[in-house]
This record gives C-alpha cells, structure tokens and sequence, in this order.
C-alpha cells in the first residue's frame, strides 16, 4: 500500500512540475492566418506541453497594438511590417522568416448555383448580380480590403460596390453570407473555407488576383525565447507545410 501511494506521489509531482514549467507563449497574428496557427499550436502543444496564447486582429490593427507597446512572443504580419518592427528593435533582428502566401477568393452561399469566375468580365457580373457584398472595411486595415478598394477603384466599380457593401472591420467576412446580411462574400481564401455553410467559387482571375504574404517573428525580448524559436520552427516542417496548404495557403519553406 505504502509503495502504491510513493509511487502515486511521485507521478502526480511529475505532472505538476511539468504544469509549472511549462511556457506559455503569445501569439498575435493576422486574422488570414489565425487558423493555421490554430493547428500548429494544437500540435506544439501536445508535443511539448507548453501553451499557446492566440490573439488575432487585421494587420493594421496587431500594428498598432505592437506599436504601442503590446508584449507577444511570436508575431504574425506581412514581411513589410515585420521589417519595419525589426528595424526599431521591436522583433529580433534575423527572426523574420517567411512563411505563406494566400490569394483573395469569392463565396456563396451553400447551395446556390455558383457563378462563373474565370475572366474579369465574370468578376464583374458577380458584383453587379449581387444584391450585398460582404469586405473586410479598408479602414480597419485589413490586407484584403485595402488591395479591393484600389481595385475597385481602378475598375471603375467603386460607387456600385459602395451602393452594395456590407463592411466588416475584422473576423470572418464569409459568416455575413451565413446571417443573411450578404449573397456574396470576397476575402482571402484561408478566411473563406473555415465558414461552414458558404463555398468557395474560386479565386479572382488572375488578372486581378492579388497574393498575401505572411511572415513571423520573435520579440526582441521575449520572457520565453527559445520555446518561441521552437515553435516557430514548426511552421517550417513537413508537417507545418501541410497545415498551410489544409488551410487554403501556399508554404514558402
């Protein structure tokens, strides 16, 4: 019985020495690639018993937040920012690497017929046809927002998109198909698929496409560095590479 209870004891001390070990690491990310993060954390934590913290926003927004002084671990952004961080000793000097690259897409609701969307001709059909179109508000700096509003500017569509737009300042564009509030949704792919009842129509005509792409890095003064690094190793591995492209994007390693 004694034996039985040392060994008891000496099981429930492991698990709680590796509770108080065990890191946590935050992460702020661009909503675009929140839900890889997702998965590669899912597993990083069950490999590692370390904890994930996931805080997404639109790009502009994770800048802000990171300009004013928001602690994080790992950060999630285009390279450009990323750089700019960099360069003001924000985020580690030779951490930035890139990870993803994802294209804009057109939804519809499950169900519906879904509209041609092979030529610019057919871009425009779509906009004209639709009776609301859900986008990301440029406003709110969300990447794929601000790349449509120039487009639509120089495809002359401007005032009928206005005339039509349901905008969203963050999250899933694709959910406003889902509440009934639009017939159309246009958004970066990895933001569409996760939406259950809408379908992917496709991708814009490459004409007109327009690729995201997205890099991380550490902070340059990250409490818990070295688990931060092994984390965002994961996203470089055979195993990383496949969660991007489950999740509608392009690896870059």
């Amino acid at each position: 019985m004694q034996t039985r209870s040392f060994l008891f004891l000496l099981l429930f001390t492991a698990a709680l020495a590796k509770e108080v070990y065990a890191d946590t690491l935050k992460v702020l990310t661009t909503g675009a690639f929140k839900q890889v993060v997702v998965a590669v954390a899912a597993d990083y934590e069950k490999r590692t018993g370390h904890h994930v913290d996931i805080q997404n926003d639109t790009a502009g927004a994770i800048s802000k937040r990171v300009a004013a002084g928001e602690s994080f671990d790992v950060l999630v952004l285009p390279p450009t920012a990323l750089n700019t961080f960099a360069a003001s000793g924000v985020v580690e000097r030779g951490s930035v690497i890139a990870l993803a690259k994802v294209a804009i897409g057109v939804a519809v609701k499950v169900g519906t017929t879904p509209p041609a969307l092979r030529s610019v001709d057919d871009f425009k059909n779509i906009i004209s046809q639709a009776h609301k179109v859900a986008l990301i508000n440029p406003a709110s700096g969300g990447s794929s927002g601000i790349y449509l509003e120039g487009l639509f500017q120089r495809m002359g569509l401007t005032e009928v998109v206005n005339a039509k737009a349901v905008w969203v300042n963050g999250g899933l564009v694709a959910e406003k198909i889902t509440t009934g509030e639009a017939d159309v949704a246009i958004h970066q792919i990895s933001e569409i698929l996760p939406v259950a009842g809408v379908v992917l129509v496709g991708p814009l005509p490459d004409a007109i496409q327009n690729f995201t792409t997205y890099a991380a890095a550490l902070h340059a003064n990250a409490a818990n560095k070295e688990t931060a690094r092994s984390f965002l190793q994961s996203f470089s591995t055979a195993k990383g590479n496949a969660l991007i492209q489950e999740k509608g994007m392009m690896a870059l390693n």
